[in-house]
């Protein structure tokens, strides 16, 4: 009888356990980002710039996990050279959800114009990333003219997901106006330097009704790990893993760190404290 008993215990025991370690998993399986209706299991979206070649930069995307791909019109074939390599014989557009974005624009009426040639490449595409700069040597986003340029693809009929300073007050613009998306920069474009404002981060998140995702900044697996713990929904990088000396094993450490990072938000984390608390605390022992 008490073998039984022993055995039935230890059988609850097992079960009980392979619950809870299902339970993150099953969690995962059923969160999703939804951007402008699209739903996608990655919450990690890259670039395809920067690298040495097109058979690399299809190892690194498929290594990322990743189901959105941003795609600079201006500096990539996808299909206007006939006669040259075209990225989408390697990112095929049945698997993958095409960003096509402004980057090189510096102005307002480039970038609406470099989205209608998106348009018009991609067959009626019109979930796009508007990005306008400010700086040539930031790279930093020409807000004034962003806004410019945002209403006038919302009143085009474009979905607009857009790269933004990390300023809560430009985010809550940039939504009120119809941009899908909110994408602000974590640091520089390229720089690598990781978030250098948790704060504004954390508040655009808060205030945000679309998904934020973190856009430019992005060094290490950390980083991407940080901003997901933070609450946003997403982050894009492309230097970060083309710039990288691996660039596929770097791509596979940010796809879990982007997951890491979610689930660790979705867990909730404790409450940070000064002084130490004790693991197996001491009230209602016996000795």
């Amino acid at each position: 009888m008490a073998a039984d008993a022993h055995n039935k215990r230890q059988h609850l025991l097992n079960l009980r356990s392979r619950l809870l370690a299902s339970a993150p998993s099953n969690t995962m399986r059923q969160d999703k980002l939804i951007v402008a209706g699209l739903e996608f299991r990655s919450r990690l979206v890259v670039g395809t710039g920067k690298y040495a070649d097109l058979d690399l930069t299809q190892r690194a995307v498929r290594a990322s996990g990743a189901e959105m791909v941003t795609v600079a019109i201006r500096r990539s074939n996808v299909g206007q050279s006939p006669h040259e390599p075209n990225l989408l014989d390697v990112i095929p557009p049945d698997e993958f959800t095409l960003l096509p974005n402004t980057a090189g624009c510096f102005n307002a009426q480039d970038a609406v114009r470099t989205c209608r040639l998106a348009r018009e490449l991609l067959d009626g595409h019109d979930l796009v990333k508007l990005e306008v700069l400010g700086d040539e040597r930031t790279l930093y986003p020409d807000i004034p003219a962003t806004l410019v340029a945002a209403e006038q693809l919302t009143a085009e009929g474009f979905r607009v997901m857009v790269y933004t300073n990390d300023d809560p007050v430009a985010a809550r613009r940039l939504e009120e106006i119809g941009c899908v998306a909110i994408m602000p920069l974590a640091a520089p474009i390229g720089s690598g330097l990781g978030i250098q404002n948790r704060y504004n981060i954390l508040t655009i998140v808060e205030n945000a009704t679309v998904p934020v995702l973190v856009d430019a900044g992005v060094g290490t697996a950390s980083d991407a790990a940080i901003a997901m713990e933070l609450g946003c929904d997403g982050v894009l990088m492309n230097t970060a893993i083309a710039g990288a000396r691996d660039p596929v094993l770097m791509a596979s450490a940010m796809r879990k760190a982007v997951e890491a990072g979610r689930e660790a938000y979705l867990a909730g984390r404790i409450q940070k404290r000064r002084y130490a608390e004790a693991s197996s605390p001491l009230a209602g022992s016996f000795f």
